[in-house]
């Protein structure tokens, strides 16, 4: 009777043991293990709007629609952008048309400095003659030959500075030309932009924008999902972190359908947002006055890239879906080095 009791006690010693072994490391694997349930699918959303002003004339897609890059999303009424090419192509043709204009006062203004020379040497050769005549000829004569000279002298200079002007108004046409065609290549990339394009490859998401809707400049009208950018963030205790590093093997198993996919570590985040002590007014430190004793884990968000291409066909992966990840890690590593105070980085 004695051995019976003593054999019920060993089971049950043996039980309890075996228990509380196995609940201790399955204490210490929910604790350590590079695991968690917080993983959740995310991908880039970009946040299309038009980049001039005006209403909505066409939508040329649905919502949930996959659109590839250059597929036009919606067009802003052309109309007004129209006009404004044709008013810009008008003043570039005038500006073209007084370039041409001072180019041909140019040349007049050259022709009539030559002239004006060409008669200036003229009366300069007679006064110097009459000159040289002495007294054969009056005084008075000699004098209102070189009088005649310097007159001619002063009319050349003029023609001259007439060249100068026209050459200034030359460069200013040109100026004004080259103004007229940046002005008209601005609207025709306004007229261009009329029509809004995928920047991406995507899907379309949450489609809210109308015909008839007014489309402001940099407002965003629609969002679409580059269908190239998924990938998962796991947020993970910070007691796990130690066994985490850049490069790691994950398994990611997706709660819709427990669709299984292979991924990589590819960053892991040095900061979250601490709530107990946020910045004081002063940009001081606001310290909590309380303290409580009960800790919980942290969670820092782990980016993980992954290979969607073993997705089953017609499986709809989205940006928010939840999943499980289960970090492999990639052989052996050194311990993380701890840098004492003395220590240089």
């Amino acid at each position: 009777m004695k051995n019976l009791s003593l054999l019920r006690f060993l089971i049950t010693a043996a039980v309890v043991i075996v228990a509380a072994v196995l609940g201790h490391a399955l204490w210490k694997h929910y604790l350590y293990a590079p695991w968690t349930r917080d993983g959740r699918v995310r991908a880039d959303v970009i946040r299309v709007a038009p980049d001039v002003s005006g209403l909505v004339d066409a939508v040329r897609v649905r919502d949930n629609q996959f659109v590839h890059r250059g597929d036009v999303l919606f067009v802003v009424d052309r109309a007004r952008f129209r006009n404004a090419v044709a008013q810009a192509e008008a003043n570039l043709a005038a500006a073209e048309a007084a370039a041409r204009a001072a180019g041909a006062n140019i040349d007049a203004a050259r022709a009539s400095a030559k002239a004006r020379q060409a008669q200036y040497r003229m009366y300069a050769e007679q006064a110097e003659r009459r000159q040289r005549m002495g007294d054969v000829i009056s005084r008075e004569a000699r004098s209102d030959a070189a009088a005649t000279a310097s007159a001619a002298r002063a009319s050349w200079q003029q023609a001259r500075a007439g060249g100068s002007q026209a050459h200034a108004a030359r460069e200013q046409a040109t100026a004004a030309m080259e103004q007229a065609q940046v002005a008209l290549d601005r609207a025709r990339l306004d007229l261009a932009r009329t029509e809004v394009r995928a920047p991406v490859d995507g899907y379309v998401t949450n489609l809210i924008v109308r015909v008839g809707d007014y489309a402001a400049t940099g407002n965003p009208l629609l969002a679409l999902v580059d269908s190239h950018s998924f990938y998962v963030y796991g947020y993970f205790e910070e007691t796990k972190l130690p066994h985490l590093h850049v490069g790691d093997p994950v398994d990611v198993r997706l709660m819709a359908g427990g669709v299984h996919l292979e991924g990589t570590i590819t960053g892991i985040a040095r900061g979250i947002t601490d709530r107990d002590n946020p910045a004081g007014a002063d940009l001081l430190a606001d310290v909590n006055p309380t303290f409580n004793w009960v800790r919980l884990a942290q969670r820092v968000p782990v980016r993980v890239a992954i290979d969607t291409r073993g997705l089953p066909e017609g499986m709809v992966l989205a940006a928010g879906m939840t999943a499980t990840i289960e970090v492999r890690p990639s052989g052996d590593r050194k311990p993380p080095h701890v840098v004492a105070a003395h220590d240089t980085p």
